[in-house]
């Protein structure tokens, strides 16, 4: 790295990732700008440590007897006291930039084996030879194969540079993508998606909380949405890609948490009534279909969970189930009122009689609630051995050529987002978990509008079972191919366990001061001042961060094609008030209101 301008300062202060440097000349320090990229000289030939400015900070102080030696004065004989021009830039250490790495010439590393010394010379990095240092940054950036790399958008200092990211890194260590409302989250998302389904065998599924991600309709794109009560109704399933994820694909501590009150009395009883009447139930579907398997409680197998008491064999004089069951509320009912006729003439109440008396009508309520259609009003079908696979080879297959899938999670409401959110993320982890080390594909799982389904404080089951599951492939998802990216416009309320395992961030335009202070302990220690730049940022404006990219900077995201572009864009209220005619459609959206579909 050569330098034809001369240096504009010299090393006086050095930390483990900071160094201070003296600018003695006022027109240069008048050149320098935060964010700006700075190389120092080091001890070592060939090698130049590279930075980013975090502060500028001139003042005049009064010295009267000491030398400071920043300017060459002789204070000692100074009759008056003399003010000097202290100038000191901040710079925090980011890299190093070798002329020949590995055989490579021009190569910058995210690395730092040493330090400047006190008095190394600092260059501003501008004009021609920051051209050639972002080219050399982006060949580092590069994939191995020129064509499948993952590229965002321009760097900011400088608009003809590309700025890739590593895409192994990107996904294997979560990432989070945060910002304000129409900071252009979406549109990044858009971008990243685009590209995964132009890969040969990309795998990516997105939460679709608002429907707006509907319009990305390209070859590699699969749109799916959660079963509402009109779809249960006409029974449409997988052919019209709408989703079900059936009640026996809850695990037991599920079910639990759904129906059993904990401050009820009689709560392990009914925990241990449910756990036994479901293993039979789910006994009696095996023998039915005559398959023969080993299995759980926890075992995703179709059971029945209405039946018919009639159909339920029972001791003539105990009352007590002697057979298999075929509904776990039918089996409820029968142990609810079974009495043992041999004890007196009236009858002595069974052990689990009149323990079911709250349980029951719970789990009556849910099997009536339109609004888990997608749970407890399946078509057949779905109750069949062969729906599990149907549903895991549209969720995650590849073979046929749908690449990303997108769920339209819009017509469920919103208590209902943790389970049917965490349902389908642990249909994807599980599967993942059980399938052999050498047959794993991996695949992503893009959480839009996460605080929403992954808070950072749980006041209901459901929500506990869901930030479990969600915290779970945080941790281990990385080890059976499963990769989290987290979409939130207000990161202070998204799970600190989740955030914390997210290794890079692409941080949007945010105002508020929680969500600002969060993304600021999530940054590197060196790169917080990096941070305050966060409400200043531009509509498409980023700070991207993390392991998958070797400069942390500021980049404009390239948008999506225009035809792919989210349906999220702010509406242009005053232009849209000055129109000579407004729709009107008030009864149509009357009616899907009361329909709770769109469709």
């Amino acid at each position: 790295m050569q330098f034809s301008t001369p240096s504009v300062g010299r090393v006086v202060s050095v930390d483990t990732g900071k160094i201070i440097a003296d600018v003695t000349d006022i027109e240069k320090l008048r050149t320098l700008q935060v964010n700006r990229l700075v190389a120092i000289t080091s001890g070592k030939s060939g090698q130049h440590l590279i930075g980013i400015i975090q502060k500028i900070t001139r003042k005049l102080d009064p010295k009267s007897g000491n030398d400071t030696g920043l300017q060459a004065i002789d204070l000692l004989n100074a009759e008056e006291p003399i003010l000097l021009d202290i100038n000191l830039v901040q710079v925090a250490l980011i890299g190093t930039f070798y002329d020949i790495k590995d055989g490579i010439k021009d190569s910058f590393k995210r690395s730092i084996h040493i330090v400047p010394d006190i008095d190394a010379e600092c260059f501003c990095i501008e004009g021609e030879m920051l051209t050639s240092f972002m080219e050399a940054v982006a060949r580092n950036d590069r994939e191995t194969n020129d064509e499948n790399k993952l590229v965002i958008g321009k760097y900011t200092i400088d608009d003809e540079a590309k700025a890739y990211l590593n895409g192994d890194k990107f996904f294997q260590r979560h990432a989070l993508v945060v910002g304000s409302t129409g900071s252009g989250k979406s549109w990044t998302v858009a971008k990243i998606l685009e590209q995964v389904s132009s890969l040969a065998n990309g795998s990516a599924i997105l939460f679709d909380l608002h429907g707006e991600y509907s319009s990305i309709e390209k070859e590699g794109v699969a749109q799916y949405r959660v079963a509402s009560p009109q779809a249960a109704k006409e029974s449409k399933g997988l052919e019209a890609n709408v989703i079900y994820t059936p009640y026996w694909l809850l695990k037991y501590e599920d079910m639990i948490e759904m129906l059993v009150d904990a401050s009820d009395n009689n709560a392990h009883n009914q925990a241990s009534a449910v756990s036994l009447l479901v293993r039979q139930a789910k006994e009696k579907f095996l023998s039915d279909n005559s398959k023969q398997i080993d299995f759980t409680v926890d075992s995703p197998i179709p059971y029945e969970i209405r039946g018919d008491s009639d159909n339920i064999q029972t001791d003539s004089v105990t009352g007590e189930i002697t057979g298999l069951v075929d509904g776990l509320l039918a089996g409820l009912k029968i142990m609810n009122s079974a009495r043992d006729c041999s004890s007196s003439k009236a009858g002595k109440a069974g052990p689990y009689n009149g323990k079911f008396d709250r349980l029951i009508p719970r789990l009556e309520n849910k099997l009536s609630d339109k609004r888990l259609s997608f749970m407890f009003s399946c078509p057949e079908s779905t109750l069949s051995y062969e729906y599990l696979a149907e549903l895991c080879q549209a969720l995650i297959s590849t073979k046929d050529g749908n690449l990303v899938k997108i769920v339209d999670l819009s017509e469920v409401p919103s208590d209902i987002l943790p389970l049917i959110t965490s349902l389908l993320a642990r249909i994807v982890f599980e599967l993942q978990q059980w399938t052999p080390k050498n047959d794993r594909h991996p695949v992503s799982i893009f959480c839009d509008e996460a605080h929403l389904y992954i808070p950072n404080s749980n006041e209901t089951g459901i929500e506990k079972s869901s930030l479990r599951l969600f915290e779970r492939i945080a941790k281990e998802g990385r080890k059976y191919g499963v990769s989290l990216t987290i979409v939130s416009q207000r990161p202070s309320e998204v799970n600190r366990t989740v955030l914390s395992q997210c290794n890079n961030f692409i941080a949007m335009r945010l105002t508020n001061p929680d969500d600002q202070n969060i993304i600021k302990r999530l940054f590197p220690d060196n790169l917080e001042g990096f941070a305050n730049t966060l409400p200043t940022l531009d509509v498409g404006e980023a700070l991207v961060v993390g392991d998958a990219v070797l400069l942390p900077t500021r980049i404009k995201i390239d948008p999506p094609e225009p035809k792919h572009q989210p349906t999220s864009q702010t509406i242009k209220f005053w232009t849209e008030w000055s129109k000579d005619e407004a729709p009107d459609a008030i009864d149509k959206s009357v009616e899907a209101w009361r329909r709770q579909s769109m469709h």
